[in-house]
């Protein structure tokens, strides 16, 4: 099988044929983010007429070199970043697109990770497309002046990209659903929501994150001040500009370091909450408002949603905390106040939880991911919930159903080298194909295999106090021991 060549608007790229279709990676879908185009909003590709060879992996966006045996990191230097890989079943058909926005808490991450391979996604019929964006200062540094959120305008440009060429790699650019995983999720429930990125999809999955991780200009600016002091630098984007690179990152490492050792919101704003300095910035421009307020005012009414957690994604955070203890019991306390949790509900969380540990997991997975994803899907009205609940053995079994348990169930790639600490094992081919297989109807038919959600089902308020058993079962969500499992929505919404 010979390794075709596609021609883009911008110019010809040869890709690398393999048993399900063809690959092309490292395909510009803006200029290099460098010299005059930094803190700028992506800039037109440069055109070509000699073809491009597209079968090597590309360069990463510039990110600490920190990764974990769990969670593992690539990072590839190089200037031309802001780049996609494309996976496709045939160059001549039109085939539903997925395009999928890595997590990472919106400073580590990027498509060069063998994990996030689309393969069996185009095995499957579907074309997928998987997306470099600016991360850390670069995307989400804003002191007030200029334009936010420039890690989200990457994600329009490559979704205007996909609009624009996506026909001409076999992908229909009528048929596109944004898929995202923790940050990139995230950044699906920013985008449903964005004047810039109106029109440019149809379909979300948001695995792990919503619409409620976004912060205010306030605490955007309390971030900056920190940046440029651990730089040595005015607070401008300018001066941080012209820092080291090397120490840029070591700065923004500090910064979240300093973040997590005290997440007060005397200290930090609303910031605090969320536990993470980079992120999206409601600026009222780019990002007009919360995204959770905007679906519950009916923005991205239109657009297919899937979204869900897993059932014990605090573990992956907390895994070296003891059972029971002062240190346990002092981080509950903490993350509590941050969303809003008086005495009466950590007293109803350990009257579920079997110890300190676990009702410190039960409450931060509720407040980060599972309220929010029911709020997102009680707001939208018609949206898909899922509830994974696979628990891993790795770490004798403390790491259970955790944060990411699911991205080797949704790439249906279990062997890769990637996800083996993280699975602990050989995992569940059959829930793989499950999950899987529900993530490629939903791409091509808008519904996974389940009914929508009902919004006039069984309400709760966080603010109140949670279910009594939080992250196991619930009136609105089904119980048993499913790993994929439909769930209708109930009410609440945290303090953030």
């Amino acid at each position: 099988m010979s390794d075709p060549v596609v021609r883009t608007p911008a110019g010809p790229v040869l890709g690398e044929a393999f048993e399900h279709g063809t690959v092309f990676r490292a395909v510009p879908y803006a200029a290099p983010p460098v010299g005059e185009l930094r803190f700028q909003p992506p800039a037109g590709v440069a055109p070509w007429t000699e073809i491009r060879d597209a079968r090597q992996v590309g360069a990463t966006a510039p990110q600490s070199a920190e990764s974990s045996e769990l969670l593992p990191n690539v990072m590839i230097a190089g200037d031309d970043y802001l780049h996609v890989n494309v996976w496709t079943p045939d160059v001549s058909g039109s085939a539903p697109v997925v395009v999928f926005i890595h997590g990472g808490a919106f400073v580590t991450g990027s498509n060069a990770l063998s994990g996030y391979d689309g393969s069996t996604f185009a095995r499957d019929g579907v074309v997928f497309v998987s997306v470099n964006y600016r991360l850390g200062a670069d995307g989400f540094l804003w002191y007030g002046d200029g334009v936010a959120n420039l890690g989200l305008l990457d994600q329009v440009a490559a979704l205007t990209w996909v609009r624009d060429s996506i026909a001409a790699f076999g992908g229909d650019p009528e048929s596109v659903t944004v898929m995202g995983e923790s940050a990139g999720a995230m950044s699906v429930g920013a985008l449903m929501t964005m004047p810039a990125a109106q029109g440019l999809f149809h379909r979300a999955i948001m695995e792990s994150g919503a619409g409620h991780h976004s912060i205010s200009p306030a605490g955007a600016l309390k971030v900056g001040k920190r940046l440029a002091s651990a730089l040595g630098v005015a607070a401008t984007r300018d001066a941080v500009a012209a820092a080291d690179l090397g120490e840029l990152i070591a700065a923004q490492t500090k910064v979240s370091a300093q973040l997590g050792k005290s997440p007060f919101r005397r200290t930090w704003g609303d910031v605090a909450t969320n536990l993470m300095p980079f992120e999206p910035v409601i600026d009222g421009e780019v990002l007009p408002q919360l995204p959770i307020r905007a679906i519950e005012n009916g923005a991205g009414r239109e657009i297919d949603v899937l979204v869900g957690y897993n059932t014990q994604e605090g573990r992956l955070f907390f895994a070296e905390l003891p059972d029971r203890g002062l240190k346990t019991r002092l981080v509950t306390l903490v993350i509590s106040r941050l969303f809003g949790l008086g005495r009466k509900d950590r007293a109803a969380y350990r009257s579920w939880a079997a110890n300190d540990y676990e009702t410190l997991v039960a409450l931060l997975t509720d407040a980060v991911y599972r309220i929010p994803a029911l709020n997102l899907a009680e707001a939208h009205g018609r949206a898909h919930v899922y509830r994974f609940s696979w628990e891993s053995p790795a770490l004798n079994g403390r790491l259970g159903a955790s944060h990411a348990m699911e991205l080797p169930y949704v790439f249906d790639n279990l062997a890769d080298p990637n996800w083996k600490a993280l699975l602990g094992g050989p995992g569940s081919q059959s829930i793989a194909t499950q999950m899987h297989a529900a993530w490629i109807e939903f791409a091509k038919t808008g519904t996974p295999g389940w009914p929508r959600t009902r919004p006039d089902a069984s309400r709760w308020s966080s603010a109140t106090a949670p279910p009594s058993k939080p992250t196991s079962t619930h009136p609105a969500e089904p119980s048993g021991p499913a790993a994929v499992n439909p769930a209708h929505v109930a009410s609440g919404r945290p303090k953030n």
